[in-house]
C-alpha cells in the first residue's frame, strides 16, 4: 500500500500500528469526536508522506523538521536522500545543520542566489554569506566558531 509505505519511510509506521483504527483512524478530535490528537511533529511527517505519496517528479518542502525534536529530525536528515528516492527535492531550510546533506545549496540573500555549491564547498569561502552564516549558528550549540 503506497499510504503505508510513505508513512512508514517517514518513521511514523509504530504510531500507525499503534493508532485504534489503524490507517483509517480519524485524526484530531475537532474533526471527529473519536479522532487521535497527533503532536506537531508527527503533523509535520505526515504532510512529508502526503508530499511523497503523491506521484509527482520533484517535491518542495519548506522546514520540514521545524516542529520535529532533534533525534526525528536527525533521522529524516540521515535518511532524506532514501526518502524521496527519485524525486527531485528543494528543500528550503533556515537551520544550515539540515543543509549538509544537500546535493546542491543555494544561498539566498535580499531575492538573490549568492552562492552555490556543497556544504564542504560553500565553509571554504570564509567570506561568504554561508561560512557567516553558518558561523553564527554554530555559535549557539559550541559557543565558539566551527569552521
Amino acid at each position: 500500500n503506497a499510504v503505508k509505505d510513505a508513512l512508514e519511510k517517514v518513521g511514523l509506521k509504530e504510531r500507525l500500528d499503534k493508532m485504534p483504527e489503524g490507517i483509517k483512524t480519524p485524526l484530531y478530535k475537532d474533526f471527529d469526536e473519536n479522532g487521535v490528537e497527533i503532536s506537531g511533529g508527527e503533523a509535520q511527517k505526515i504532510a512529508l508522506a502526503r508530499s511523497l505519496y503523491r506521484d509527482s517528479p520533484i517535491i518542495i518542502l519548506d522546514e520540514p523538521t521545524a516542529a520535529l525534536d532533534p533525534i526525528s529530525e536527525f533521522d529524516i536528515y540521515s535518511k532524506f536522500n532514501e526518502i524521496v528516492g527519485t524525486k527531485t527535492a528543494f528543500y528550503i531550510s533556515h537551520r544550515l545543520s539540515s543543509c549538509r546533506f544537500c546535493d546542491e545549496i543555494a544561498v539566498f540573500n535580499e531575492g538573490q542566489i549568492i552562492q552555490k555549491g556543497t556544504h564542504d564547498e560553500l565553509l571554504k569561502d570564509t567570506n561568504g554569506k554561508y561560512y557567516e552564516l553558518w558561523n553564527a549558528q554554530a555559535k549557539y550549540y559550541n559557543g565558539k566558531e566551527s569552521a
